[in-house]
């Protein structure tokens, strides 16, 4: 098993200022953090293809963006390695008192409600020292995540605080709500800024229906282009094999192509 160290010395040397390699030097926080994000992704979609030997790989190009970090925090002298270490097991156990210390509370709805309280109380006390003003309940979900991630988070953190629907029957009501509410503006022809809001809305309702279901939004719309990949590869496959055209091929025959990709389990 290799120690953490020697990835951290490989980080330093690829950074050293006399030494090290250009394209790595010349990186900076806001520069790698795209990157950051990507292998977050490439992870997750390893998990979704169950590709186990992808993982172990991804999870290390994941680990090197948090050590590619710390070497840019240390270099300013912010923090090293170590901190964001340290800081994350005084996370993980301040977090966790029914393991690790004498509180045995086993209850799960319990142990969930101190973990929301731990996070809002570690909130705060950044914002207090981030900001003079008084900290919003919202202001530190992250602007990058992707709109459906931050609108789960969004609206996960309001519920914290009893902002909430009363059950899932009133969220799939929402849904029909904003439903109509963009039928309307559809039938009259609406294409500007009223029918993005109104989309906007179908999708934080639809999210929200998610989220009060346990279900991913993000992670069922992955598996729906995958899907979408699937299907449309096999019609694919029967116009080019068929030897047609596409713009010979009419919609009825792309539909029954379609349609028999379905019945295959594709």
């Amino acid at each position: 098993m290799e120690d953490i160290s020697k990835l951290i010395d490989i980080m330093r040397r690829l950074r050293d200022p006399q030494t090290g390699c250009a394209w790595d030097r010349r990186q900076t926080f806001r520069s790698i953090a795209p990157y950051t994000i990507e292998e977050a992704y490439e992870v997750a979609d390893a998990i979704e293809r169950d590709a186990m030997d992808e993982l172990r790989d991804e999870l290390g190009d994941l680990l090197l963006q948090v050590v590619f970090h710390a070497q840019m925090a240390e270099e300013r002298e912010l923090f090293a390695f170590p901190d964001v270490i340290n800081a994350i097991c005084e996370k993980m156990i301040r977090r966790h008192p029914h393991v690790f210390s004498d509180d045995a509370t086993a209850d799960e709805d319990t142990l969930r409600e101190r973990w929301e309280a731990s996070k809002r109380a570690e909130r705060r006390a950044r914002q207090s020292q981030a900001s003079d003003g008084a900290p919003g309940l919202l202001d530190d979900v992250p602007v990058a995540l992707p709109g459906l991630t931050r609108a789960w988070k969004l609206s996960a953190r309001a519920a914290t605080v009893g902002f909430e629907w009363t059950d899932e029957s009133a969220v799939r009501a929402k849904v029909a709500e904003e439903l109509a509410e963009l039928d309307e503006l559809l039938a009259e022809g609406e294409r500007g800024a009223r029918l993005e809001d109104e989309f906007g809305d179908v999708f934080f309702a639809l999210v929200n229906l998610c989220r009060h279901t346990g279900v991913d939004p993000e992670a069922c719309l992955r598996r729906t282009n995958e899907k979408f990949l699937r299907r449309f590869a096999h019609v694919e496959a029967c116009v080019d094999g068929a030897g047609q055209r596409w713009e010979d091929t009419d919609l009825d025959a792309l539909e029954a192509h379609w349609q028999a990709a379905k019945a295959k389990g594709l």
